[in-house]
């Protein structure tokens, strides 16, 4: 929360030193805002390879079905969710766009220094290294380097939480004294204070088709079973960490019933790989960015399919602090969908406004994950 507090003193600051028209001072931000994008940009690749090989190494350790099938519900429950907020966020966001609230991504000022930090390697490169190292390592159990990549993530981690998050709310303000100066930044706030309604309101209702479903396939009440999640819910609410609300999704869903070698299995594995509140954020988000900015156009659903089906890969094991599952995703929405440096600002402040609403539903539906693979396992012995 204290986050969230911090990224609107953001805007607001933003807000008033583009409105100030004080062009040294707006270049300040705006040079800020270069240069720590070109940061978050080297830092992308490392992000994913780290985390998703540290993710990977660890699977090899249980039994194959048990994996197979919470990685396979998993990505399944985070890939349909992304599909559905495709769906209804290209409904809603046309009406938005033709009210005249659609800004232009202007030249505005420039920067006062030209700095370009080059990555280490491009996204997909990241992301093939990270699985084939991963699968190795889990194979060959190295002594060596599952430490080595396990001390990577950390410093990466590391590197997130002491500088990178602290350091955002200046970022968004540099973004949004951009915009100020540019003069659109108050209808850019008009479409974008819609979207994360329409985003909320997508995870419960998402939450609610997954608890559905798993209630009609345990054969018990869905919302009996919504209610005994709702205090992993309210602690993913207040610590914005899948990672840190590992202990009370476990307890909940021990408490509708799950076998404990089941839940102490599947939830923590599901909390670092199903993302479905992330990916309906990010969906819901990227629609608005491309609905309102100048030289984008919302795309098909064919278009959009392999970008989710990529969200859905490239958030895998995604740090459990607050922007994790953005950090990792910005990778894909600039290689893919071709988004600037504006677009990714705009992204983040987005995403890290209602982040914690994200992890919430993440958490929730690990629940009813938790379910199915209960459920599947008890058939099998049969």
């Amino acid at each position: 929360m204290k986050l969230i507090l911090k990224l609107i003193a953001g805007i607001i600051l933003g807000i008033i030193v583009g409105l100030t028209g004080i062009e040294w001072l707006t270049r300040l931000f705006v040079t800020f805002e270069s240069v720590f994008g070109q940061f978050i940009e080297f830092m992308i690749p490392l992000i994913i390879l780290f985390f998703i090989a540290s993710g990977v190494s660890k699977l090899g350790k249980e039994s194959g079905k048990l994996v197979g099938l919470t990685v396979g519900t998993a990505y399944a429950s985070t890939i349909l969710a992304g599909i559905a907020a495709f769906f209804i966020a290209t409904f809603i966001m046309p009406y938005l766009a033709s009210e005249g609230a659609a800004p232009e991504e202007g030249e505005g000022l420039t920067s006062f220094l030209d700095l370009e930090i080059d990555p280490l390697m491009g996204v997909i490169t990241a992301l093939v290294l990270a699985f084939t190292f991963g699968i190795a390592m889990a194979k060959l159990e190295s002594k060596t380097l599952i430490p080595a990549f396990d001390e990577g993530k950390a410093i990466v981690e590391l590197v997130i939480l002491k500088v990178i998050i602290p350091l955002l709310p200046y970022y968004i303000a540099g973004i949004f004294a951009g915009l100020a100066e540019e003069g659109t930044v108050f209808d850019t706030l008009q479409v974008f204070g819609v979207v994360l309604v329409v985003a909320i309101a997508t995870h419960w209702a998402w939450i609610t088709l997954q608890y559905t479903a798993a209630g009609a396939f345990v054969g018990r009440n869905p919302f009996t079973l919504m209610k005994t999640m709702l205090p992993a819910y309210f602690t993913g609410l207040g610590t914005m960490s899948s990672a840190a609300t590992i202990p009370v999704t476990l307890k909940q869903s021990k408490q509708n019933n799950v076998r404990g070698h089941v839940a102490d299995f599947s939830v923590p594995l599901s909390a670092t790989i199903h993302l479905s509140g992330s990916v309906i954020t990010i969906v819901s988000c990227t629609v608005a960015v491309m609905a309102v900015l100048d030289g984008y156009s919302i795309p098909s659903f064919l278009e959009m399919l392999p970008v989710i089906m990529m969200l859905g890969v490239i958030m895998i094991a995604a740090p459990g602090v607050p922007g994790g599952a953005i950090m990792a995703a910005i990778g894909v929405l600039s290689s893919m969908l071709g988004f600037s440096e504006a677009a990714i600002g705009l992204m983040i402040a987005l995403y890290m406004a209602q982040d914690s609403f994200g992890t919430a539903a993440n958490v929730t539906g690990d629940g009813a994950i938790a379910l199915f693979v209960d459920r599947f396992t008890e058939k099998w012995k049969q």
